[in-house]
Parts: structure tokens; C-alpha cells; sequence
């Protein structure tokens, strides 16, 4: 059996820039699970121009080495306006990244020669990917594409503050930035919409419109989220107090979080999401990445790209 057109996208940058140092190593021992070429990003976007030119090409496999924000470029790649490119091509995943949340809903092995064997097996699924139309920070209107999870309230704060520490300290770094925003935060009203008819105001900490389970650096957000099942899982954390902010982050580890008095799940296959108070700026977090703010609008795109899965 022929092996796929396969093109890999690095980012150097990942882990702090611990993958440039080791790429020689990764690459080796990705050559022996598959042929492939070759694409260094240099700077931010440029793994989702790698993927559309890569794609365009003729790729028929793409594989993003890389943490979740690579991931995330490289998933918008795959489309220009909505629309997918290569609609038959594949994405693979090689976890070498801080946070490592969409690699855990997928059971991604964090081992290089174990992933790059998935890679080599080739067993494809069809995933639902959503498309967040935002506000940027300068007011602009936006589009991008997210296959795990966009967020929020808080989390859109922990992401700016871990992305400014250029996360040298890995895990370390979430966990600070989480303890930064968690004692600084103030939180926000807002009003979400679903499906276009259940309007719901509410004071939230964060909410998660999930594919994926995981955000944060391994927070089980969403226990019962499935990127296959056409819907998102709408998670709600309410106006949480910094005693019940410090108790839930444990749940959430955990996925138990669900039963807590001020936290709601619903399913929906579009959000929209708007700040009630004048001036209020409620940011966004997308896959690990700080792109803007709300008025925000989530829509679930079923079925939308192929995904390599062990």
C-alpha cells in the first residue's frame, strides 16, 4: 500500500523552543514511520499558509508537530472561508506542545515513535470542527476555525498572560497564569444565545464551547464532549467566588465538576455570545490562543475534516 502524500508542519517555537533543539531527533525517528516532507514555520500564522500551500499542492496527508495552537492553524489550513480545501485529505498529530488538550480527547501518546506509528496506520475519522466569528482586540471582525475548544471569560485572560510568558515553563506556566487571573478577575455578564431561540443571561467565569474535553493544560471541561457526536457541549461556569474558583479548578481536572451548583451544560449546535455591560471586554480563548473578544458567534460544522486517530 502506497503511503499518502504526507507533508509535516514544525514549529520550532513549541515547548518554549525545545522542538528546534530536538527536531533532528523527531525528524529521524519520524522518517522511519513514514516518508514525508517538510515545512518550518517561522512565525505566527505561518502554519496555516504552510497547510493551504501544502494542500494545494497535492498533500493528501498533513501531519502539525506541535502544541495546540499549531494544531489550531494547521485545522485552519484546511480551509479558506469556510470551505475545506482538500476535502479528502487527512491530519495526523505529533504532541510536542505546552498545554496538550486536544491530544488527550483524541488518546494521543505524548511518545514521538508511538504517535508516528498512528500516523503510519492511517486509520481516519470524521471530525466536527467549529467556525467562531469574533471581534478582534482592535474591533475588527474575525473568522477562525477550532477542532477542541474555544472559550471565554477567564480563560481567555489565562491564555494572554501564558502566551506573554513565552511558556518556557511548560506546564508551570498555565498554572501561573491561572493563578494570576483567578485573583484579578472580576466576572462578567453575559448573554448567549442557542440555536438561535434559548436566550440565557447570566455572570460567568468562563464558558467552553466544546468539541474537544480538555482545555487549560489538562482541565476536563467538557466530560461528555465527542468530536464526532454534531454538537457542541456548552459549559458554564457561573459567579464563582475565589473559595469556589480554587475548588472547582480541582474538579475540573477531574470532569466533576458538572454537579456543582453554579455550573450548567447545555448542547447546541450554534452560541452567540455578547457582553451585557457597556465597555465590558470579555476575551476569547481558541484552542490555546488569545485572538480577540466577544460578540462572538460559534457554529458547528459537522463532519468536517478527516482525522488520524489511533
Amino acid at each position: 500500500m502506497v503511503a499518502p502524500r504526507t507533508t509535516v508542519i514544525v514549529n520550532p517555537n513549541s515547548q518554549g523552543g525545545k522542538l528546534r533543539g530536538r527536531w533532528h531527533e523527531v525528524s529521524e525517528t519520524l522518517s522511519r514511520a513514514f516518508p514525508f516532507e517538510e515545512a518550518m514555520t517561522t512565525g505566527k500564522g505561518d502554519a496555516t499558509t504552510l497547510t493551504r500551500d501544502a494542500l494545494r499542492a497535492g498533500a493528501e496527508r498533513i501531519v502539525a508537530v506541535g502544541g495546540d495552537g499549531t494544531i489550531n492553524e494547521v485545522v485552519n489550513g484546511f480551509f479558506e472561508n469556510g470551505v475545506a480545501i482538500a476535502p479528502e485529505a487527512g491530519l495526523g498529530m505529533i504532541p510536542y506542545g505546552t498545554g496538550g488538550d486536544f491530544r488527550r480527547t483524541l488518546k494521543l501518546s505524548t511518545e514521538i515513535a508511538d504517535a508516528a506509528a498512528v500516523i503510519a496506520a492511517n486509520n481516519r475519522i470524521k471530525i466536527d470542527v467549529g467556525r467562531l466569528d469574533f471581534t478582534t482586540m482592535a474591533g475588527d471582525a474575525a473568522t477562525r476555525m477550532f477542532a477542541n475548544i474555544a472559550s471565554f471569560g477567564v480563560s481567555g485572560v489565562v491564555d494572554r498572560l501564558v502566551n506573554e510568558s513565552g511558556k518556557k515553563l511548560g506546564r508551570l506556566s498555565f498554572m501561573f497564569a491561572a493563578a494570576r487571573a483567578t485573583f484579578s478577575y472580576k466576572n462578567q455578564r453575559v448573554q448567549l444565545v442557542l440555536d438561535g431561540k434559548d436566550r440565557v443571561e447570566a455572570t460567568i467565569n468562563t464558558v467552553a464551547v466544546a468539541n474537544g474535553k480538555y482545555f487549560g493544560g489538562g482541565m476536563m471541561i467538557a466530560p461528555n464532549a465527542e468530536v464526532d457526536d454534531g454538537q457542541f457541549d456548552v459549559i458554564a461556569m457561573g459567579d464563582f467566588g475565589l473559595g469556589e474558583t480554587l475548588v472547582s479548578g480541582r474538579r475540573l481536572f477531574k470532569g466533576t465538576h458538572l454537579a456543582m451548583d453554579k455550573v450548567t451544560a447545555r448542547r447546541a449546535k450554534v452560541v452567540e455570545a455578547e457582553g451585557i455591560d457597556p465597555g465590558s471586554v470579555i476575551e476569547l480563548d481558541v484552542d490555546g490562543e488569545n485572538p480577540g473578544k466577544l460578540p462572538a458567534r460559534f457554529e458547528l460544522v459537522p463532519a468536517a475534516m478527516w482525522m488520524i486517530v489511533p
